[in-house]
């Protein structure tokens, strides 16, 4: 293997040889790397963003996305490729040298970001732990790529290779170790990527049950990183039978402290099977009401309609009553209640609140509104106006208010009262009669 050149060496040589072809040639080779590899990005993210019949624009939104990596990673394979084919002609390729892992750099550190971003950061700004890693994945990156040119990349490895520490009954070098955990960082941030890539992806299909979705979502995630911890410690050399004591010891610990934890997840997965609750349900749970945002392995999330978010764990909707005004269907009672004057002619007025009832938007017409003499109460006639919706998750208040608005009109065009309670009151005792006159007589 030929070992890299010191940058001290390569930047003299390459001043010494400006003024030569093969520079030129190496420039000209540079150049069209960057314009071929610069335009098939842009034909890639053309041909994918376009909408056409059939296309999942999931697909098209991840290519769009990839091709901000894409750039690089084609001029660092083009530049490659150029390396090889040049220097059986040129000889002196020193430019290329130098050109070829300044690209690669840049597309590692790209390629890097995207998957983080996609992994851990798909629907919301970036969060500080993630801008730090990133910041340290760029140092890394820069560092190794300084040491390549620098010629200390080879010590560095030696160094490493020789170096080991004991770890039982073995002695493991620094390099093992260090690949071990490049390897695994690697492959679970790649299981990661492709779990939310999936999990994109099956959202997207409007066959399936949403609770389906979900329960196939979170399987394939769960598979996905336990599949790439378990292949990245094989590739590291770690005998996978000493899982076993692992695996007892986690048992121990399930039944004793984490029973809850493991209790919600089990719930989790339950739900979703299942299939007593999918996202957009309206349902109340304890003191709890809101519309089911998201339903993960450990706990469900409920918006109110006052914007507040719930988290509840998954527990709670196995061992106890859930209310679900949407799980069979959708179609919600909603009433109001009011009282009219005894001389009102209920025949006439019940069909004209049906009426107002039937105007409002959001008020189905079958079943039809419906208006009912609840009971003879001691102000009048008690009436109760019941009706349905459709639409749950948009609440009840501004309905009923709408309603209400209606049928106050209505009674004010009428010429319908609504009676004040009214009461007498009958002192049985003289004595205190008078007192009272005469107390009010003197005020």
């Amino acid at each position: 293997m030929q070992l890299p050149m010191p940058l001290s060496n390569l930047l003299t040589e390459l001043f010494e040889d400006i003024d030569k072809p093969v520079i030129l040639w190496q420039a000209g080779i540079i150049l069209v790397c960057l314009a071929v590899g610069w335009g098939l990005a842009r034909l890639l993210r053309t041909a994918f963003a376009r909408p056409e019949e059939g296309s999942s624009s999931v697909v098209q939104v991840g290519v769009a996305r990839f091709s901000y990596v894409l750039t690089p990673l084609l001029i660092a394979g083009l530049l490659a490729i150029a390396k090889l084919v040049a220097l059986p002609y040129l000889g002196n390729i020193k430019l290329l040298r130098v050109a070829l892992p300044l690209v690669a750099s840049v597309a590692v550190i790209r390629t890097v970001f995207y998957l983080l971003r996609r992994a851990f950061a798909r629907r919301g700004p970036l969060g500080a732990a993630l801008v730090t890693f990133e910041k340290i994945i760029s140092l890394l990156v820069w560092l190794a790529l300084a040491m390549y040119l620098t010629g200390l990349w080879v010590e560095v490895l030696h160094y490493l290779n020789t170096t080991t520490l004991p770890i039982g009954k073995n002695h493991v070098s620094l390099e093992a170790i260090l690949q071990g955990a490049v390897s695994v960082v690697i492959l679970v941030m790649l299981a990661v990527w492709a779990g939310a890539a999936l999990e994109e992806r099956l959202m997207g299909v409007a066959g399936l049950h949403p609770s389906l979705r979900v329960v196939m979502a979170r399987m394939g995630k769960s598979i996905l990183i336990v599949v790439s911890v378990l292949l990245s410690l094989s590739l590291v050399g770690i005998d996978l039978t000493v899982l076993s004591v692992f695996g007892g010891a986690l048992g121990v610990g399930l039944g004793l402290g984490l029973q809850k934890i493991a209790s919600n997840y089990v719930s989790g997965f339950v739900i979703l099977l299942e299939r007593s609750l999918a996202i957009g349900d309206m349902i109340t749970v304890d003191k709890f009401s809101g519309k089911v945002t998201q339903i993960n392995t450990r706990y469900t999330v409920l918006q109110g309609l006052d914007g507040t978010e719930t988290v509840i764990p998954n527990e709670m909707l196995i061992s106890g009553p859930v209310q679900n005004l949407s799980l069979t269907s959708r179609q919600v009672r909603v009433a109001t209640q009011l009282t009219v004057a005894f001389d009102t002619d209920l025949a006439k007025l019940m069909p004209q609140i049906v009426e107002v009832c039937l105007g409002v938007e959001r008020v189905l017409h079958d079943p039809e509104p419906a208006v009912v003499l609840k009971n003879f109460g001691a102000d009048g006639f008690e009436l109760d106006v019941g009706m349905w919706i459709q639409d749950p998750e948009n609440g009840r208040g501004g309905l009923l208010s709408e309603v209400n608005l209606g049928i106050w009109s209505l009674l004010q065009r009428e010429g319908v009262s609504l009676p004040y309670p009214t009461r007498d009151l009958r002192i049985a005792d003289p004595k205190l009669s008078t007192l009272l006159e005469t107390i009010a007589a003197k005020q």
